[in-house]
């Protein structure tokens, strides 16, 4: 008998576990269309995913193909993208007189004032220096005395009037003393026009960002000029947040009096939350939190439910001089939960409605069959198919990752009498034959133990008796 038993759970057990894994499983599918065939896409999950997925961990989405095969793809946490922007700084020139043409040692007669700024400058005379009409031999630029903490990548030049055609290579120095120069970069500076009087220009020196007080031009091929202007560029780099999704729940009654419960899809796991309100002119102070079941302390005794509390703070809806003021979205732990909390200290009168806000996954998958792709989900207690991103992209770095072709999905479709119902109902019912046959086996064990406690007292008066005489 016992080995009976036995053998049924096991074959409970390998019934739920050997269930098929094909688009009809599940209950919600999305189609995915892409206009290029490219062997690594990527997806930003849409909201239908998570308002559909049975797992927090997203455990039950499948990418499968036409013929429904499984596809290899993997999770990626978005990041926030940075973008860099350049505004334009301008800067005091001037200019360096030498009769000896290019000066090799650059040697400088500098007047400036307490608080570091150019005075003037210039080059000191050679000993035996021709009588010549001095020849501009190099450009001093003062950027202010502020420029040390903002740093420059690029400088950008600007013809003087009357010359329209130009090509020559400067060097750059810069020095935050005007004695010791670092040596920078260089750049082919080049004006051409066309018949058409059209301008081909490349006007800009670009180098690695650094900070300076002072920068020394140079002529290595080319005849000097003086620049009508020099404008000094400084990056400014600007992080942004994914674009993410939005869900707006209704209030339903709590556990106690002063809570408000929200449904929450298990795959959700907020970054901000927030609440919203119908009436005009209220304020209301309270906790968000989450229920935590606790165990039961004695046999037979039901489980108990314990409020953890997550974030605190006043929210108001107000209308004052024909605007209106309400409290926005607070930063939140990414929590999965079925349900979040919202704790008064007294039983609220209102009901208002929980906003919660998640940066969606980005979905990076192999299209190693044949399309169209389908995405699925929706399914209990579904085996995890993600997989490290380094088995479905090896050897992608982070930017070609970001580069990858955007697959757009369509809008869900629930799967009328699917296999994801027949599944459903197969573990449902393996878990009740489980749970029969664990009360059977304490039928079975009882009846085992009052067999042995009749026996006992059986035995118990023969050992008890007086031998016979």
């Amino acid at each position: 008998m016992k080995k009976i038993l036995i053998a049924a759970y096991a074959g409970a057990l390998t019934t739920a576990a050997s269930a098929s894994d094909t688009p009809q499983d599940y209950t919600h599918v999305l189609p995915l269309t892409t206009s290029a065939k490219q062997g690594v896409l990527q997806l930003r999950l849409p909201k239908d995913v998570y308002l559909h997925a049975r797992s927090p961990m997203l455990d039950d989405l499948r990418v499968f193909d036409a013929s429904g095969t499984p596809q290899p793809f993997a999770l990626r946490t978005p990041s926030f993208a940075t973008r860099v922007s350049h505004s334009d700084r301008s800067l005091t020139i001037f200019p360096l007189m030498s009769t000896a043409g290019a000066a090799s040692k650059m040697d400088l007669d500098v007047s400036t004032s307490t608080d570091g700024r150019l005075l003037s400058v210039k080059l000191k005379p050679e000993a035996g220096a021709s009588t010549a009409q001095p020849q501009l031999a190099a450009l001093v630029l003062d950027l202010g005395k502020d420029a040390a903490t903002k740093p420059i990548d690029a400088l950008r030049f600007t013809l003087p009037a009357g010359v329209q055609e130009y090509s020559a290579q400067v060097w750059l120095e810069t020095s935050n003393d005007m004695k010791r120069w670092d040596t920078v970069g260089a750049a082919e500076l080049n004006w051409l026009v066309n018949k058409d009087a059209q301008t081909l220009a490349n006007d800009r020196l670009a180098f690695d960002a650094r900070s300076f007080h002072y920068a020394r031009l140079s002529w290595r091929s080319g005849t000097p000029v003086q620049f009508a202007g020099i404008i000094a560029e400084q990056p400014t780099e600007t992080s942004t947040a994914p674009a993410g999704e939005q869900l707006v729940i209704p209030a339903a009654t709590g556990k106690q009096p002063q809570d408000l419960v929200y449904a929450t899809p298990p795959a959700i796991a907020p970054a901000t939350a927030g609440l919203q309100f119908s009436e005009t002119n209220v304020v209301l102070a309270g906790t968000l939190g989450v229920y935590r079941e606790l165990p039961a302390r004695q046999v037979g005794q039901g489980a108990t439910w314990r409020f953890d509390p997550l974030v605190s703070s006043t929210f108001y809806r107000i209308m004052q001089d024909d605007q209106t003021r309400s409290s926005g979205d607070l930063d939140v732990p990414p929590v999965h939960a079925t349900q979040w909390v919202l704790r008064t200290n007294a039983a609220a009168t209102v009901k208002p409605a929980l906003r919660l806000n998640w940066p969606p996954a980005t979905l990076v998958f192999l299209a190693s069959g044949n399309g169209p792709y389908t995405l699925a989900v929706g399914r209990e207690r579904a085996v995890p198919a993600v997989r490290e991103l380094s088995q479905v992209a090896p050897g992608f770095s982070d930017s070609e990752l970001q580069k990858l072709e955007q697959v757009s999905a369509g809008a869900a479709t629930q799967q009328q009498g699917s296999g994801a119902q027949d599944a459903s109902a197969a573990l449902e019912a393996a878990t009740a034959a489980q749970r029969r046959l664990i009360a059977l086996w304490g039928v079975l064990l009882l009846g085992v133990a009052v067999l042995g406690f009749m026996v006992w007292r059986l035995v118990r008066p023969s050992r008890s008796s007086p031998p016979a005489s």
